[in-house]
């Protein structure tokens, strides 16, 4: 039987044995910004030497995804929505499911110690510590609100002004989120949106999410918001990869967003390139369409886009998460298990769903697959390799 230790929190400490891992612990507007400049993707090179090739080196986590049960490392591909207002609910989901992350959704004016508390208990009940997110992006799309959590100005407010406020914004807001236990803010949004279209984009636009309208500018607000963020401790997302700026529907409401412009060699990518040489933690997928990098799926099931894109041509070696594959239309069409199946196996990682009773039929389905299949267990283990990584990341364990 495997011995399981129950982890503790004391201040922003946290620890944690397992198996013998251990672990430790407003919305005013102003013009969008403009910047000169796209750069192109970073590539890839090899030495060569005639030396015998050393062996490679061994990631710090991987002994520890060894330690898990398959049942625990499907469980840690799963961030499941809860509300933010009742995130206790969700308990019995973390402990059962083994969850590697809940996503706080809604939006709330609680105290900040009341939400504290309530982190805390989930933390209680997982077996390793969870990635704790939001969406946290400001104006239109800020979870938390009231005393403990003021108002933030939209991003495409902040990136027409200077880069001294969006820096010290993003670095208050951080450590206000670090300080009651979340750990990942779904942010910053790396997407452009053409001065052209404007709200005429449902998804960005429409919102004012957009730092600007010129993907050299997006870039350099994205630069200033990655190390602001995870410098105060809140790791970053950067989404929607490859970009929902140029769509003219909402994938959580239809499934007609597609971007028929975008190609390998889009100056709109130019952002993710930016947040990726930053450092960023993370990377969100769209569920949109692109059929010019692929013509047969949405991107979050598309391995050309993912795995082909943004990990081998980019080279890109951190988390890829999903955005929402629960309640989203976008995805509507796919059984709800083989959502998460089909994200893994794109080169995915974490699987979003807002929906508590999406965790059984996705781990179940998570689970089926790498028994049936060899190939499907070792990208599983890939996978949770990942996450496990953005924990050690996020001070929530040491491998």
């Amino acid at each position: 039987m495997r011995q399981r230790v129950r982890w503790w929190s004391a201040g922003a400490g946290v620890a944690i044995v397992l198996a013998g891992l251990a672990v430790r612990s407003a919305t005013d507007d102003g013009p969008p910004s403009t910047a000169a400049g796209a750069s192109a993707p970073p590539s890839m090179s090899a030495s060569v030497s005639s030396s015998p090739p050393s062996p490679p080196a061994v990631p710090a986590c991987a002994g520890a995804v060894g330690r898990l049960s398959l049942g625990e490392r499907a469980g840690q591909l799963l961030m499941v929505g809860t509300p933010v207002d009742r995130p206790r609910g969700l308990r019995a989901a973390v402990r059962r499911h083994h969850l590697g992350g809940v996503f706080l959704a809604g939006r709330s004016k609680r105290p900040a110690a009341a939400l504290r508390a309530d982190i805390a208990a989930l933390q209680g009940d997982a077996a390793m510590p969870l990635l704790v997110a939001l969406d946290q992006e400001g104006g239109s799309v800020q979870t938390l609100k009231g005393p403990d959590f003021p108002l933030i100005p939209s991003a495409r407010r902040l990136g027409a002004g200077p880069k001294a406020v969006l820096r010290d914004t993003v670095r208050d807001n951080a450590g206000r989120l670090a300080r009651v236990g979340v750990s990942v803010n779904l942010a910053p949004v790396a997407d452009t949106v053409p001065a052209g279209l404007g709200e005429g984009n449902p998804p960005i636009g429409a919102f004012h999410r957009e730092y600007g309208s010129d993907p050299g500018g997006v870039a350099e607000d994205v630069r200033t918001v990655v190390p602001a963020s995870q410098g105060a401790g809140v790791l970053t997302i950067l989404k929607h990869f490859p970009g929902l700026g140029r769509v003219r529907a909402n994938t959580d409401t239809s499934t007609r967003a597609v971007d028929r412009t975008a190609t390998v060699g889009d100056a709109y990518l130019e952002p993710f390139v930016a947040g990726i040489d930053a450092g960023s933690a993370g990377v969100m997928i769209s569920s949109a369409s692109y059929p010019r990098l692929d013509p047969e799926a949405i991107a979050a099931f598309s391995r050309p886009i993912v795995t082909g894109l943004l990990r081998d041509r980019f080279g890109y070696t951190g988390l890829i998460m999903s955005d929402d594959l629960g309640a989203a239309q976008a995805a509507r069409a796919v059984p709800v298990g083989q959502r998460a199946v089909r994200f893994v196996r794109a080169g995915g990682d974490l699987v979003l769903t807002i929906r508590p009773q999406d965790a059984g039929p996705m781990t179940a389905a998570l689970i089926a697959q790498a028994r049936a299949n060899p190939a499907f267990a070792a990208r599983v283990d890939d996978a949770a390799l990942h996450v496990l990584e953005a924990k050690q990341r996020a001070g929530l364990i040491r491998c």
